[in-house]
């Protein structure tokens, strides 16, 4: 049986999102550096998809990367995320999507932390944040 997927009409999505959270999620656009909302959040909990409230990193694996968006050395598991080539804007990089309902999140690349030496840099306005209160 094939993952079930959230598919909802560009209406659809307009309506649940903020201009702002649809330019990004769904359009593939980019925050400004240091502008995002989680970028500095040091609070433990569990960051999700804003459009579909998938869980995807852990604050437990989240880091300055210096780069002005929230980063993550790897995500809860492998199957939150599709990877998919993105040669736009003159380079080559891997985009990262939610494996769910196909949300543009941001991108990974290979200059982060050991373990996993990888730096998932994600736009805050296609995050969620659930606070451990634990």
């Amino acid at each position: 049986m094939e993952d079930e997927k959230i598919k909802k009409t560009n209406e659809q999505w307009k309506s649940q999102l903020t201009d702002e959270q649809y330019r990004i999620t769904r359009e593939a656009g980019t925050e400004r550096a240091f502008a995002g909302k989680y970028y500095n959040n040091k609070e433990k909990g569990i960051y999700h998809c804003v459009c579909c409230d998938e869980a995807l990193f852990r604050s437990e694996e989240k880091y300055d990367s210096g780069s002005g968006w929230p980063s993550f050395w790897q995500p809860l598991n492998d199957q939150k995320l599709d990877e998919i080539k993105d040669s736009n804007h003159g380079m080559v990089r891997t985009e990262v999507r939610c494996h769910v309902c196909g949300a543009h999140l941001g991108h990974v690349f290979e200059d982060g932390p050991q373990p996993t030496g990888l730096r998932y840099c994600i736009n805050s306005e296609s995050l969620g944040f659930n606070k451990d209160d634990s």
